[in-house]
This record gives structure tokens, sequence and C-alpha cells, in this order.
């Protein structure tokens, strides 16, 4: 009996295995969706994109190009008539007064074959235009190989799934310096909120544009959320959507089900971003392992090799370039989270930053103990920075970038509260104290 009973058992358990779902699925109720974002990131640039309905997304109603380079306020010039085209014609075909001579509407009726007057006039409400991203996508695959082994090597080390690497394909098409209209910044694409809990960002270093500190910041937030999710693809989705959002959306359907979710939860902020983030992740990933079919041959980047040295003082720039014989526009390069005084001057190299130098800098470690010795105790924690304003900032967006109140930042200046700063203009901005010092 007990031979018996361990071959059943062993071919119980393999039988186990071998119908283990994977970490990432990709359930047939979502292929539409993830081959819509695959039609995006291969047939189209940034000179062009679909006309489509923004829930049933394997309706694509017309693709529209151009040539050159538009911005935004021309680009939807472009776009808007033809949106208002199709969205005439589907209220046309709702009411039965679409002219179907006309080989535009009988298109679209083709793509609504059967649906009710309801769900055209639903339909009619939701015409959307995405830009085409296939030459960003390229670009994306180049870079990719600068910082794809320490991805790789990080996931690893907190037990997130290597395919999870191709999220940055997602997010900032792994350009380090990538930001985003609503403020996220970086590789992985970190709010300051979020970056906060993870990441130094203060007056001197914002690491959300170290690929390779927020690289570790990524993979503690993803595996945090899996840990308090249950599985991938709702770590995933919360990246984008919020880990308590996502954890709402669960309770209130009832399921864990990432399809069921996307399809049916109607919460207020789970829209069009939220709800389509794993598709284009799978989209994305998928494009990235296999690229060449639809890219061609592609020469990616060679990985980063690079020092770091810890910095035992404050430093000035300029002593630091003489002493290792490095120009600023290679540690710059290097470094991308030290903040912009610093390369302009206004602020020293902060005591305690890890400074990235090219691999093969000799000793070093020891030049730059000889420098602190040197200069380091006359290089004191500046008390006091300079800002200069550039598009889009205001007095109060940028007293919260230094954790300033308002008052604090205007009395320092002489304004007024509600003063308009000019592009340009030169604010100083006081440095606290504990924050320098750490």
């Amino acid at each position: 009996m007990r031979p018996r009973f361990l071959w059943c058992f062993l071919v119980t358990c393999a039988g186990l295995a071998q119908a283990a779902p994977p970490a990432l699925p990709r359930p047939a109720a979502l292929e539409p969706a993830v081959q819509f974002w695959s039609r995006v990131f291969t047939e189209v640039d940034t000179r062009g994109g679909f006309l489509h309905d923004d829930r049933q997304l394997g309706v694509v109603y017309e693709t529209i190009g151009w040539s050159g380079e538009l911005d935004r306020r021309t680009r939807q010039a472009r776009v808007e008539p033809r949106r208002l085209a199709i969205r005439r014609i589907l209220l046309a075909l709702a009411d039965g007064s679409a002219d179907h001579s006309d080989p535009q509407v009988r298109r679209v009726q083709a793509l609504w074959q059967g649906a009710s007057s309801a769900e055209l006039r639903a339909a009619a409400e939701r015409v959307r235009f995405q830009l085409g991203q296939s030459d960003r996508f390229t670009a994306a695959l180049r870079r990719a190989g600068t910082w794809e082994p320490h991805i790789r090597s990080t996931l690893r080390q907190h037990g997130v799934p290597q395919e999870i690497g191709a999220l940055p394909y997602v997010e900032s098409g792994f350009d380090p310096m990538a930001g985003s209209h609503v403020g996220a910044a970086g590789l992985w694409q970190f709010m300051a909120s979020t970056g906060r809990l993870f990441l130094r960002i203060d007056q001197f270093v914002d690491e959300r544009y170290d690929p390779h500190a927020a690289t570790v910041a990524a993979a503690r937030l993803l595996r945090g959320n899996y840990d308090a999710l249950g599985t991938w693809p709702l770590a995933l989705t919360a990246y984008n959507h919020g880990r308590g959002g996502m954890r709402r959306a669960v309770n209130t359907m009832g399921t864990d089900d990432i399809a069921v979710l996307i399809e049916r939860y109607d919460g207020p902020a789970f829209g069009f971003a939220s709800r389509n983030f794993y598709p284009t992740f799978l989209a994305a990933q998928a494009l990235s392992a296999d690229p060449e079919p639809h890219f061609g041959p592609i020469a990616k980047a060679p990985p980063a090799k690079m020092q770091e040295v810890s910095l035992p003082a404050y430093l000035p720039l300029r002593a630091v370039e003489t002493q290792l014989g490095i120009d600023r526009a290679q540690l710059r390069a290097l470094n991308p989270a030290l903040r912009r005084g610093v390369w302009e001057q206004t602020q020293l190299l902060p005591k305690g930053y890890d400074l990235r130098l090219p691999a093969d800098t000799a000793n070093a470690d020891t030049r730059i103990a000889s420098l602190s010795r040197q200069v380091g105790r006359a290089s004191l924690p500046p008390t006091e920075v300079r800002y200069t304003v550039r598009r889009g900032d205001t007095l109060g967006g940028v007293a919260a970038r230094h954790r300033l109140r308002v008052s604090q930042l205007a009395a320092r200046n002489g304004l007024k509260p509600t003063a308009h700063l000019r592009i340009g203009q030169v604010l100083k901005v006081p440095v606290k104290t504990t924050t320098a010092l750490k």
C-alpha cells in the first residue's frame, strides 16, 4: 500500500506543478487590450495614432498621421475634428438617421454590429485618441541594455519576477531623466510622495533620477504590493493605482481576478490609465522579450560600468573635477540624481553621497579622502541655495519642493506670498540644517 500511495502522491504533485498558474497570467479576456497596446508600440510612431473606443480596445475607428513633430495643442487640433466626426456617426446610428451610403458610416457600423441604440450612444462618449509609440519603444529597447543587468539582479534579490523588469518600457521608456506632467520622475516614475518612502529627496539629491537607487525602491514597492495583495497582476496595477486603491477594488468586487476588475470595477479613480496598466505591461513585456520580428535587429547600449566613492565631506564640484581629472559632463551623466544647484555650483556636493565615477578612475577613494582633508573642513553645508525659476514654477510649488512654507520663501526674497514668478528669476532658498546634514 505504501509504495502505491507514494507513487500516487508523486504523480499528484507532478500534476500540480505542471498546473501551477504563471505569476503574470495573460487572461483571454484581456487579449483585445494587449493586442491594442502591441499595435500602439509597433505600428504607429509619435507622428500619428489611433482613434478608438476607450473601453472596447479592439474597436479602432481610424489611424491618423501627420508629417513632422507637433506640439500637444496642434496635435489636438488635428485630431479633434475626426473624433467628433466619429462621435456624430455613432449618434446618428443610434437614432437611425445615419447615411448608410457613406463608407465611413458603414465601417463604424461594422465595428458595432448588433449593438443597441443605448450601446451606440454610450460608445459615442468614449471615442479616444492614442498617440503612437513605435519610435519611443525602439529607442527604449536600445537604452534598456544600460540598466537591465542591475534590474535583473535587484528584482531577484527582492523575490520579484524577472518579467517585471520590462515595466520601465511602460513607465519611462528606460530614460532615467524622464518626467511626467503630474510630477512623476525617473526610470521608474516615482511621485515625490512615494519616492520619499524609499529614496533620498532633498535640496541636494533626488534619487528618483538615480537608476540604481530607484530600481531598488521599485523592487521594494512591488514586493510590498504583492505581500499585501497576493497576486502580481494586482501588485503591478497597484504601482499605478496605489495599494489602498487596489485593496478597495478587490473588496468592492469580491474577487482578485485582474480581468474581472479591469472589466467591471468602476471606482472613481480607476480610470483609463489604471484599467490599462496591466495590459500595457503585458504587451511591452512580450515585445521586449522578442523584439526583432517587429523592430528588426536592435543594438542595445552596453551595461553601465562605474564605481562609487562615498564623499566624507561637503566638496566643491570644481575641486572634485580637478582632483580626479573628470569633466563635469561625464560626472553629470553618471550622477543624474544630483540637483541642478550642484552643477551650477550654487550648492556643494553633499557629504555622504555615493558619487559615481568612471570604472577606470584610479585610486578614487584615496584621492577623494585627500581632497576632503584639504578643503572639506572649510566646506560647510550651505544654509541657502539659489534656484532659477523655470516655466510652470509657482512660489508655492518651489516652497513645497524644498519643504518650506510659502511665507518663508516669500519673506526671504522680499515677495508677497501671492507673487507671480518670472522665468529666469533667481530665488534664495533657505536650507534646513537637519535636512542638509542627512
